[in-house]
């Protein structure tokens, strides 16, 4: 259940189309469906602009496809992060529909959200090609949470040249996401050269002193480029989230004004 949603079935109801015995029945999974393993909460999208999405790993594959049958039949499009290509080529034969992105580990089944046509880019950005799978999972989960998504990757600040080379398309998005392991120093040269929200993804790419990634996470929190956004190491769906929410906020009016 959405807003639209919603908003569709009150209005049905109240021009007579819809009963209200039919309403009240569409609304009985409001706000979660409790299948005993998990509590399902229709209610997300309507509350925060996002759906429930499913973190695979501590799960069965039939608990997987379970909340994803409940999550589909409450009509929302549904993606599952983090899913193995072994358990997802399980999944299928559960859920033949099931959609696999292999690079950045992620399902999904259903139709997702179309970007609005007003609505700006994303880009995300990524340091090396060993970053790719971090930045597929950051640049996929955005497509699927309804953004057009542009990718710029293996433009570390080991070869400068090659991200200055595409200053333009830095300036021309609405949000970016820039991932990189190692130092971690991509984000901050990124967040020098645009005036759009940057969001730092540290990776855990790295010789041993990088520390799975800790050395990259401390770089960015302490970048001395004003404004970025920092998550946790390898958290290329977070950063995704965080982008849609600020995306939409460049094409809504402001409510004050």
């Amino acid at each position: 259940m959405d807003t639209a949603r919603l908003h569709d079935l009150l209005s049905r109801v109240s021009n007579g189309q819809v009963a209200v015995e039919q309403a009240v029945e569409a609304l009985k999974t409001l706000p979660f469906e409790d299948l005993g393993f998990a509590r399902v909460d229709h209610h997300r999208r309507l509350r925060t602009g996002l759906p429930e999405v499913i973190f695979s790993p501590g799960k069965t594959v039939d608990q997987i496809a379970a909340i994803a049958r409940r999550l589909s039949a409450g009509g929302h499009h549904v993606l599952m992060t983090r899913l193995e290509a072994d358990r997802a080529d399980a999944l299928r034969g559960l859920l033949p529909a099931l959609r696999y992105y292999a690079e950045g580990r992620l399902a999904s089944l259903g139709q997702p959200p179309s970007p609005p046509p007003e609505q700006g880019s994303l880009l995300v950005v990524a340091a090396g090609t060993a970053d790719f799978p971090v930045a597929e999972e950051a640049a996929v989960s955005a497509e699927l949470l309804g953004n057009q998504v542009e990718r710029l990757y293996d433009v570390g600040v080991a070869g400068l040249h090659r991200l200055l080379d595409s200053l333009d398309r830095l300036r021309a998005a609405s949000v970016l996401i820039v991932v990189a392991g190692m130092e971690g120093a991509l984000p901050s040269v990124v967040g020098g050269l645009v005036e759009r929200p940057v969001i730092a993804v540290p990776t855990s790419v790295g010789y041993g002193a990088s520390f799975q990634g800790l050395a990259a996470l401390l770089a960015m929190l302490n970048s001395c480029a004003s404004g970025i956004t920092v998550v946790n190491i390898d958290n290329g769906f977070g950063a995704a989230a965080a982008a849609t929410l600020m995306n939409r906020l460049t094409c809504q009016p402001n409510p004050r004004t």
